[in-house]
Formats: C-alpha cells, structure tokens, sequence
C-alpha cells in the first residue's frame, strides 16, 4: 500500500498504533474523516476521489492479466512467505523485530508476541488450506509463484512492461520481504541466486521510490561505500512515518549524463535498467 502511495505520489502519514480497521483488516486509510480498509478498496477510493490511476496504459486484456497475477500474489504467494517468516524462520524474524531498537516490547513480550502469531499464521493458513500442505510441498507452491513472476518479468523493466502499474506496487510488497526479511531462506535465496531478474526488479523500485531506505546488510550487490564497514552489524530501522514528494516520477533524466545520482551506478547506467551490470557494479562497491 505504501509503495503504491509512492508511484502515485500521494503523500501520506502511517499509524503504527497497531488499530485494525471495521472489517478486522489491515492495510486501512483514513481521507477527510472517512475510512476504507483493503489495498483493493484503497486504491479504488484513491483512484474516484484523486484520479490517480497506474493502469491507464494498460489495455483490457493486460488488466485482465494483471488482477489474475495479483490474486496469484495476494491469495497464494502472501501465505507461503507468511509460513516462511512466523512459522519456519521465527526465530529470525524476532531477531529483525528487535532492530527497531526495542520499542514498547520488551525481549521477553516480544518473543510472546512472535509465538502468538505463528499460532494465529498456522490457523488461518489452515483454513485457507494451503496450511494443510506439508513444509516440503507450501515450499515448491512458493517456488512455482516466484518462477511464474520471473517469467512474466522477463527482461522488461516493469512487470506489465515499460510502464508502471499497480501491479508492480503489488509484487514489490510481496518479493521485497523475500529480499531483505528473509535471510538465509528458500525464498531469498532463489531471488538473489537463480530468479536474479525479480532482484534486479526489487531494486529498481526501491531506489526509484524508497530513496532514504539504504539497505546496510548486504556486502554484494546493494551496499554503500559508506555503510561498507558497519554492514555485518544490524542497523535500527528507518523512520518512514510519514512521506510526501512533490515531483513526479515520471521523467527519470537524461540518457547521456554520466553525473552520479541516486538513479546511476558508477558509469551512469540506470539503476532501473534492466540490463545492469551487476558485476561491474559489485566490483565499484566491494569495500577494500
């Protein structure tokens, strides 16, 4: 929901108290006084009050593909990395809980808390039925979703092509926790290894619309040269409480500059290109 805020540049504030919506649900907005839950219903509200619409390149057989693919994420590919992330790696999600710098949770509330969620993650996921499966097999259906995502990424910048759409907002959400939540897992370890197109893609939208969340523990591709000697020791998460840009996203600069911004690597190549060369890159980057 976030990252859709971003593409559409609306500027937005978060509520972290925790507070569920009418319906029970999480991610809810609140617009002069009126509230709407569910990013569909969101962006639906967003899109008639705003005008704001990511899909106006899209024609009626691409929308039609692209509400499939993101029923495929939300409805199937959500609950594999939920099991991933509360129930098989629980113990390292509580550990990235802590680097908030302890909040309102103490270590002994929060490792509460955690074991409250695994139990409420395996119940829904059992009546959703995918919970049903063994380890093996919620495994193999997370891998088919990732390889139906690179395949339908391909070399294109977007996933419906050139152009963004709300589908990209959808896909990021979702692979983004597979990138950087995940360490060590399946699903991480497809992304950044053999489904390398959907981390190039993951990277590109967090430069392009995360540009103050620098990821600090990664010592390969994603590095900084400033936050190269810190980037074996966790770091508190950012403040993204609120955020609001006045310029649109919609001219990415000139082709021919080769100046360094937050949208080139070293040769001024995008960064959102496609055909980034990450070796190169890595080479620059690779503290000495």
């Amino acid at each position: 929901m976030e990252t859709y805020l971003r593409m559409a540049d609306l500027p937005y504030q978060n509520y972290f108290g925790g507070k569920l919506s009418a319906q029970g649900k999480m991610p809810w907005i609140e617009y002069n006084h009126e509230k709407v839950s569910g990013t569909e219903f969101i962006i639906d509200f967003l899109e008639e009050k705003l005008g704001v619409n990511l899909n106006k390149n899209l024609g009626p057989h691409e929308r039609a593909i692209s509400r499939a693919v993101t029923k495929m994420v939300e409805e199937h590919f959500y609950w594999t990395l939920a099991y991933c992330q509360w129930v098989d790696n629980l113990n390292e999600t509580r550990k990235m809980l802590s680097l908030s710098g302890g909040g309102p949770f103490s270590n002994l509330l929060r490792w509460v808390v955690c074991h409250i969620t695994k139990g409420i993650v395996k119940r829904e996921m059992h009546g959703h039925g995918i919970g049903r499966f063994s380890e093996e097999e919620i495994y193999m259906l997370m891998e088919k979703d990732m390889r139906s995502l690179a395949g339908l990424l391909g070399d294109k910048k977007y996933i419906m092509g050139p152009k963004l759409s709300t589908l990209d907002a959808t896909v990021f959400g979702h692979l983004a926790q597979a990138m950087w939540t995940l360490p060590g897992t399946r699903p991480e370890r497809l992304i950044k290894g053999e489904l390398i197109n959907l981390a190039m893609y993951c990277e590109r939208i967090r430069r392009k619309f995360w540009p103050e969340w620098h990821h600090d523990d990664d010592n390969t591709i994603y590095e900084s040269e400033e936050s190269c000697e810190g980037s074996k020791t966790h770091t508190p998460l950012l403040d993204f409480s609120s955020y609001s840009r006045t310029e649109t996203f919609e001219d990415e600069g000139a082709e021919n500059s080769f100046s360094r911004t937050p949208d080139t690597d070293f040769t001024g190549h995008s960064l959102f290109d496609s055909d980034v060369d990450l070796d190169d890159y890595t080479d620059h980057e690779q503290c000495k």
